[in-house]
């Protein structure tokens, strides 16, 4: 497992992060930082995700109290035809959004940060998510009944859509659910 003096610094409110770690056995504890989560806009999409981990990182950066602590951010984002979509702002934003999504293959993008005193890292998991149609009805009632307003995309392939609309994946399920554990776990191997 991980070299036993390394003290990995989970920089994230996200409930999904914290479980996927604890999944894989990655022992961690969890600081988190405010930061405004901008980028510049002609940032190309693909790099967008690894950019707003590396701003958390830098915001986060006064939370290492030792040499052997190495901090983990991360930010996810959906994209679909160029176009970047984040957590929605309301229920008719993420209507708005699932319903663009339905039936079309959209790719999300995990971009990660390992940051300590010396070392700084950013790196990306990239997944390809082909999705059933979802009926307007559908998308309605899981928008009301799951709330998914702190989501890239609006959804997440934990719940309904994940379960019962999701036709195919490339890449790997935590990547989509917001962590690429098998990159995160291999960079700290050789941090």
């Amino acid at each position: 497992m991980l070299p036993p003096d390394l003290k990995l610094i989970l920089a994230s409110k996200s409930p999904r992060r914290s479980y996927l770690l604890e999944q894989a056995g990655i022992p961690f504890t969890i600081r988190t930082a405010e930061v405004e989560e901008i980028y510049p806009p002609e940032t190309p999409v693909l790099e967008v995700a690894p950019y707003l981990a590396r701003l958390k990182a830098e915001a986060a950066d006064h939370l290492l109290e030792s040499d052997r602590e190495v901090l983990l951010t991360a930010d996810s984002v959906v994209i679909l035809d160029n176009e970047i979509f984040g957590k929605p702002r309301d229920r008719q934003d993420a209507i708005a959004t699932i319903g663009r999504l339905s039936g079309q293959r959209h790719t999300v993008v995990t971009g990660c940060c390992l940051r300590s005193r010396h070392k700084q890292i950013v790196f990306s998991g990239i997944a390809q998510v082909y999705m059933h149609d979802i009926a307007p009805t559908e998308i309605e009632a899981y928008v009301d009944r799951y709330q998914p307003y702190d989501k890239a995309g609006a959804y997440a392939i934990q719940e309904w859509i994940g379960l019962a609309k999701i036709r195919r994946i490339e890449g790997t399920y935590p990547t989509i659910m917001g962590l690429p554990v098998d990159l995160v776990y291999e960079r700290l191997l050789n941090f």
